[in-house]
């Protein structure tokens, strides 16, 4: 039932004076408000992740919304907390981010597409304090950068593999200095990073002055406050800040704000809107990206600091098919159709692929954390194999597991899970812990991650990777958590292997310092931080009918 967004604003205690409409539907919350509801004493914090997906992804978000339209449907006052979209995936591989069928964020399709334009305005800062850079450089170079010292390139909120890598500043010294930079997608950018990481208007300037740009001749870092430039960008994003607000098509209250990628990023919407949640009703299902090996490590060694709590209970997202892809019976391609055999019933092939769920498991274990299987049911889906993820999932020590039906009933479809994880959040609480410590060096860091995370038998480091790691903490940043850029369709550093690989040596291409968001990023193997549009996008099947009606996206 999709009611005016004020009507919305007012189940989470928020006045009119407090939220800034977007038209009837959607509405900014102004950072005030946040406040407010962070004095408020807090609700259960519940993070949704899942084992490793197959390209089609497994319903993770259809299952944070069905979530919270089940524990509505029980009674529970419940909100949903998700990432907004990136256009890249939208009209790539992916298609939309804002659930399906009956389980789905409204409006999905300004969702999916410019939304209230946050993202745009972390490109605007982002390739501002490029043009800055280059512009000092121009005019005399004060700051002393070193001509390949540059470290800041480009964003754009699509894919397009053609900007990887290029030369800019050809033409003469007129139009610059050549050099050779790059392009990322927008959701990679250490802007929206800091943007989902950052407490409130202040923190956020600060943060973006901490950015590094670049180095200087003598090899110290150089940062966007001493260009002068941190102003400028906070401006682009005083509106970007303030979280977002939503429903499902039940009318259940949605916050969605910023969308780093869990496979280059930290992969959760931002802490401000968790905060408002938290304080706005009593269960909150936030989600975080790809699996328990991504956005849920992530989420605890990132996040958690920020938000200043762990969560209270772990739903684990599983389905049929991902635990079929992951038995290596069936070749599965990004970009490709998938194969009419895995909707066929396979239980061997369930029972060897169960292994990826069950290291998952293992991962938010360490964490001290209780862990409830979600089985997002496809029609597909025999008994035989439900019944044998089932239990195989409790087996290997899953508090409970139980079947949604969320995308084919909504929240009705919703309410045993809705039911099971309401009863874990109420039993005995969680004994959240960190796999690390802040005080821990940063090869450490490392090195825990992939052996207790990844299961990853060793670390291999690129040329001049340990150098730089060093150079991070001489420079007063070790005490900062690892962000890893690595495949989401594996545990470890490689799409081919799948399930729960062993014995591999997880190789470190290359460290980034990104100081404004408070991380050192970790770059596994080869990973695209600006992807490619593959043969048959879904950008293709997107159109606008006579009405003005947008069709074709999600």
């Amino acid at each position: 039932m999709i009611r005016p967004i004020l009507e919305t604003a007012r189940d989470c205690g928020l006045t009119e004076e407090q939220i800034v409409p977007y038209g009837r539907d959607k509405a900014k919350i102004t950072l005030a408000a946040v406040e407010a509801l962070r004095a408020r004493p807090p609700g259960r914090l519940i993070l949704v992740t899942g084992m490793s997906p197959t390209p089609a992804g497994e319903g993770k978000t259809v299952t944070t919304l069905g979530l919270a339209d089940g524990l509505r449907r029980i009674g529970a006052r419940a909100a949903a907390c998700i990432r907004e979209p990136s256009l890249g995936p939208t009209l790539g591989m992916k298609g939309g981010g804002a659930g399906g069928g009956r389980a789905q964020a409204h409006p999905s399709t300004d969702v999916n597409l410019h939304f209230t334009g946050d993202s745009h305005a972390v490109a605007a800062a982002h390739n501002l304090l490029a043009a800055l850079a280059e512009a000092h450089i121009h005019h005399g170079n004060q700051a002393g950068f070193d001509p390949h010292g540059v470290l800041w390139n480009r964003v754009l909120d699509l894919t397009d593999r053609s900007l990887r890598r290029v030369i800019t500043g050809l033409g003469g010294r007129a139009n610059g200095t050549p050099r050779e930079t790059g392009f990322m997608i927008t959701a990679a950018s250490e802007v929206m990073a800091l943007l989902a990481l950052c407490s409130g208007l202040d923190d956020l300037r600060r943060r973006l002055g901490d950015i590094v740009v670049g180095l200087s001749r003598d090899g110290q870092p150089i940062t966007a406050e001493q260009l002068g430039a941190a102003g400028a960008m906070a401006a682009l994003l005083r509106d970007a800040v303030q979280p977002n607000l939503i429903q499902t098509l039940e009318g259940t209250p949605v916050f969605v704000h910023t969308g780093p990628f869990g496979n280059l990023a930290t992969g959760c919407n931002s802490v401000l809107a968790d905060q408002a949640a938290l304080g706005a009703v009593d269960y909150v299902a936030t989600e975080a990206g790809f699996g328990a090996d991504l956005g849920f490590e992530k989420f605890c060694h990132i996040a958690t600091p920020q938000l200043g709590r762990g969560p209270d209970a772990v739903v684990v997202v599983a389905t049929v098919r991902a635990l079929k892809a992951h038995s290596g019976r069936i070749r599965l391609a990004p970009g490709r159709p998938l194969p009419p055999e895995l909707g066929q019933e396979d239980l061997e092939a369930v029972r060897l692929g169960a292994a990826n769920l069950q290291a998952h498991l293992r991962i938010v274990a360490r964490f001290g954390l209780p862990a409830l299987v979600a089985i997002n049911r496809f029609p597909t889906d025999t008994a035989d194999e439900i019944g044998l993820a089932r239990s195989l999932a409790l087996e290997t020590g899953a508090t409970d597991v139980a079947v949604s039906d969320a995308y084919a009933r909504g929240g009705e479809g919703a309410v045993d899970l809705a039911s099971r994880v309401r009863a874990l959040c109420d039993s005995a609480p969680a004994r959240f812990r960190p796999l690390y410590e802040p005080e821990t060096p940063l090869l450490k860091k490392i090195g825990t991650v992939a052996k207790c995370v990844y299961g990853a038998a060793g670390v291999s480091y690129g040329a001049g990777v340990r150098t730089r790691l060093r150079d991070f903490e001489r420079w007063g940043h070790g005490r900062l958590p690892v962000c890893f850029a690595k495949t989401q369709y594996s545990l470890s550093h490689d799409p081919d292997l799948l399930g729960a690989p062993t014995g591999f040596t997880l190789p470190i291409a290359a460290v980034e310092l990104a100081a404004g968001a408070g991380f050192v990023r970790a770059l596994c193997g080869e990973i695209l931080t600006m992807p490619g549009f593959p043969a048959t996008p879904a950008a293709f099947r997107i159109d606008v009918d006579s009405r003005g009606e947008i069709v074709g996206v999600g």
